[in-house]
């Protein structure tokens, strides 16, 4: 047996560990990274770099390596290679499983703004704040360039490329992080609004905890869906449950 993965978030990785464990002798577990991160952490198991060239690129990638089952487990906010996942296994004619960690939901005390992308957050902060904790990552920070009268602490994992807001500070930076360092960034940079992707997990939640303490908005953008008519699980252990569904 040969499975796919498509990683790159500790879901992926924790599902490689276990598959790598769990499936008999001879079988294969390739993880496939984006490339996107500088020095990322590496599963277990074979490991390839790089894109597939497309939904096509992805198909001929599967019959080539034999592969039996295929598990998206990309980020959430991964939206395009998901797509070409669901085109390629039909193609190829592979069975697919996204493995996607459930999403935030508020609880009483968050001041929480749900937009539908990054342009919809940057049109919402001049009436939120003026000081912004801008958490989206360093793709997409085009859509905050022109707001000139903010300023921005602008936390990821590698530095920014392309356009950036003009009065921005770069915090490079990876999680798991803690409620306590959260709180701190929001004090000593006296931050009044929060910019987060729907991500889910436990990693980065401690932000929104902090926000919540201090009473400061929160711009959520909403994760895009799954393709129509993939299954879904949400944590590694149902990943692995469905593997061995298929296997009989």
């Amino acid at each position: 047996m040969h499975v796919l993965v498509l990683g790159g978030t500790t879901e992926a990785r924790r599902l490689a560990e276990s598959l790598v464990g769990a499936l008999p002798a001879g079988a294969r577990v390739t993880s496939s990274l984006a490339g996107r991160v500088a020095s990322p952490k590496l599963p277990p198991g074979e490991v390839r770099v790089g894109g597939f060239g497309g939904a096509d690129g992805l198909a001929e990638w599967l019959r080539t390596h034999r592969v039996d089952a295929l598990i998206d487990a990309t980020h959430p906010f991964a939206g395009t290679i998901s797509f070409h996942a669901a085109s390629a296994a039909t193609a190829a004619h592979v069975p697919l499983l996204a493995l996607r960690r459930p999403g935030w939901v508020p609880v009483d005390g968050d001041r929480w703004h749900p937009v539908g992308a990054l342009d919809e957050a940057a049109a919402a902060l001049p009436t939120l704040g003026r000081r912004v904790f801008l958490t989206t990552g360093r793709m997409g920070l085009a859509a905050f360039a022109g707001l000139d009268s903010l300023w921005f602490l602008m936390r990821s994992v590698d530095a920014p490329e392309g356009p950036c807001p003009a009065r921005m500070e770069v915090l490079l930076d990876r999680g798991p992080f803690t409620l306590d360092g959260e709180r701190e960034l929001i004090r000593r940079h006296r931050l009044d609004v929060l910019v987060t992707k729907d991500s889910g997990g436990d990693a980065t939640a401690p932000k929104l905890a902090a926000a919540r303490e201090a009473g400061i908005p929160v711009v959520v953008v909403r994760r895009p869906p799954v393709p129509e008519g993939v299954p879904v699980a949400a944590t590694p252990e149902a990943a692995v449950e469905w593997l061995a569904g298929l296997r009989g």
